[in-house]
């Protein structure tokens, strides 16, 4: 895939998940692949050449590693500052808040520095790279976006009283 299109696949995936997280939502983590999209987006990122510079492979994999867990750390801030809750049906609920949005622009800022380390010492890093962070991001995020969910849950399904 051209390097544009991985762009652009990119910014639709942010734009969508983004837009769905300023409104209130329903989670829905039962019996769902919550880890589908960022497996997807893992797998595109690494299938081409290119993931790594070959001019640079010991830069690359580091800067590489430091985007990716960058990209697990924000996407765990993400979910961390998520408002969840759950309604009189006993379904949960999310919605961002302001703080989330602190934490959006917070990981992309972090990115935008690692781009420009890796641009100071020479090494290319491609919209792979940027593409692999992402699915880090997004699988933080909904493996704890779950996990809180599930701690939210009552573990019976029996009403109470009879």
């Amino acid at each position: 895939m051209s390097g544009s299109l991985n762009v652009l696949v990119i910014v639709a995936v942010i734009a969508l998940v983004v837009v769905r997280q300023l409104k209130p939502q329903r989670l829905e983590t039962e019996g769902k692949r919550w880890w589908l999209l960022p497996a997807v987006l893992a797998f595109m990122a690494v299938r081409e050449p290119g993931l790594i510079d070959d001019a640079h492979p010991t830069g690359s994999v580091v800067l590489l590693a430091v985007g990716v867990v960058l990209g697990l750390l924000t996407g765990a801030a993400w979910a961390w500052t998520m408002r969840i809750w759950t309604n009189e049906d006993g379904e949960v609920w999310s919605a961002g808040r302001a703080v989330t949005a602190v934490a959006w622009i917070a990981g992309a800022g972090l990115r935008f520095a690692l781009y420009g380390a890796a641009a100071l010492a020479g090494v290319h890093m491609g919209s792979q790279s940027t593409m692999l962070t992402v699915a880090a991001t997004l699988l933080a995020r909904t493996g704890t976006m779950a996990w809180r969910a599930q701690t939210l849950r009552p573990t019976y399904r029996v009403a109470a009283g009879g």
